[in-house]
């Protein structure tokens, strides 16, 4: 008898481990492209959105349009700082990444690294010259330096009462000319968020 209690109780303490030993916990695979929004806070979809309309809207200005012509080239453009002014914890080097990645494919630009990119490029070039073949070394001194570059930064203003709050984004971004130090476009993009629950912790 003292036999059969004790194997109930392995069975039943297995079947709790195996039940609940998640806590409940629930997780659903959802779509990378899909909009979300928890918290209320900066997330993955408006530093996609922002990139989508903000770069566009850079390259299609009339004065961008015009200087490229003039040029009669392709003009190479780097991502300089862009910096996180707000009260959030917010991943800037995504935002960069969103950008560059429209600036790319749009095909009216070319793009250069970033200087920490360059820097970790320059010593991969230093280390083929004594440990790679002549004929697959690459040169120093052949880097393309860029025209333009772009800069920018992230601000907030939070207003809350009780349990209401507004979350106020502006994003900033300038396009610069690296020779005449002449700003050739200057975008912003707002976004504003209305959250709603018990106690807003922001």
């Amino acid at each position: 008898m003292r036999k059969l209690f004790c194997l109930l109780a392995l069975g039943m303490s297995l079947c709790l481990i195996a039940c609940g030993g998640n806590g409940g916990k629930k997780v659903t695979r959802i779509d990378a492209a899909s909009t979300t929004d928890l918290s209320g806070k900066w997330n993955d979809t408006d530093s996609r959105l922002v990139a989508e309309e903000m770069i566009p809207s850079c390259l299609n200005s009339g004065k961008i349009s015009k200087a490229i012509a003039e040029m009669g080239r392709t003009p190479t453009v780097v991502i300089g700082k862009v910096k996180n002014k707000s009260h959030e914890h917010i991943s800037v080097e995504t935002f960069i990444k969103d950008m560059e990645r429209v600036l790319i494919n749009s095909g009216d630009v070319d793009f250069v690294a970033g200087a920490t990119e360059r820097q970790a490029l320059r010593e991969e070039v230093m280390d083929q010259r004594g440990n790679a073949t002549e004929e697959t070394a690459k040169e120093t001194g052949m880097e393309t330096g860029a025209d333009w570059m772009l800069t920018g930064s992230i601000n907030t203003i939070v207003d809350q009462e009780g349990g209401q709050a507004v979350i106020f984004y502006q994003v900033d971004l300038e396009l610069t000319d690296l020779q005449s130090h002449k700003k050739l476009w200057i975008g912003d993009k707002k976004i504003k968020k209305f959250i709603s629950r018990d106690a807003a912790k922001l």
